[in-house]
């Protein structure tokens, strides 16, 4: 018994030492990373600006202390966030639809994927600005508007990593399908959605990031309805209230993260081991 145990008890440390550095190797580069940053901003605000200047780069406590400690300009903020965060997810869902169903078409037919691809690009390349005017002819200056604009911006990754994953399925594998006479959505359910899963998914975490991006720049645009985290940024900005307006750019970025890792999250809980084995990852 204790021959058998002895090998367990001398490699029990080991163990809680790599992991031990490996969290120190997680955790401790951007934390060092964060504490540069801010004595690199307090430089910036003291050292680089003066007195009468300050106003475009306020030091981070009173930012912390007006921004955030504040609850009526916190709330303020909040609000605003909550209302972007709807417009971006409900335009995100319907990217995603539009997405799925239009890579999916085009992954069965050339012809299909020939007529569509290039007015994707197309739409892509359009900027928001030159076709705001047609948005608000069509959807007014409210919530539809901006949820038209996060559609516009977030549809294309989807578009084009779901229409990569889909081609993505081998060759021998088609063939293998071909030889058992299997029908074209049988192919489609069992064969190319399971291997282009890691592209649809990165996809998805670049057009959660954009859709936040949309919704911000949807407020900028279109102010009736909803008091968006846009709207407040454009008010901060007019009245030169630094501290706000850094609290309220933060807590947009601080949205674009949350949104990224959640998808992340859900990508390794769908297909995170069965990737890394398929790779040779370990």
């Amino acid at each position: 018994m204790s021959i058998q145990e002895s090998p367990v008890r001398s490699g029990h440390p080991a163990q809680l030492k790599s992991r031990g550095r490996l969290a120190a190797e997680t955790i401790l580069p951007p934390i060092v990373m964060g504490v540069l940053f801010i004595g690199f901003w307090y430089a910036i605000s003291y050292g680089v600006l003066d007195e009468r200047r300050r106003f475009l780069l306020r030091p981070p406590h009173q930012v912390l202390e007006v921004g955030f400690l504040d609850w009526e300009n916190f709330s303020e903020i909040l609000n605003g966030l909550v209302s972007s965060t709807k417009v971006a997810m409900i335009g995100l869902f319907i990217s995603i639809m539009i997405g799925f169903f239009l890579a999916t078409v085009m992954s069965q037919a050339k012809v299909v994927e020939r007529a569509i691809f290039p007015f994707m690009v197309t739409l892509q390349a359009i900027p928001i600005l030159a076709i705001v005017p047609l948005i608000s002819f069509w959807w007014g200056t409210g919530q539809r508007s901006r949820v038209v604009v996060c559609i516009i911006i977030s549809l294309f990754p989807i578009i084009v990593n779901t229409l990569f994953g889909l081609q993505s399925a081998e060759r021998g594998m088609h063939d293998l399908f071909t030889l058992h006479r299997a029908s074209r959505t049988t192919r489609l359910r069992k064969l190319m959605f399971p291997a282009a899963l890691p592209a649809i998914f990165a996809g998805l975490r670049i057009s959660a990031g954009l859709s936040v991006i949309g919704a911000i720049v949807g407020d900028f645009f279109f102010g009736l309805g909803d008091v968006g985290i846009g709207q407040l940024l454009r008010k901060y900005a007019n009245n030169l209230w630094g501290e706000q307006l850094l609290a309220a750019v933060i807590m947009s970025s601080a949205l674009g993260v949350t949104v990224f890792l959640i998808f992340g999250w859900i990508q390794n809980m769908a297909i995170g081991k069965w990737h890394d084995t398929a790779g040779g990852g370990a």
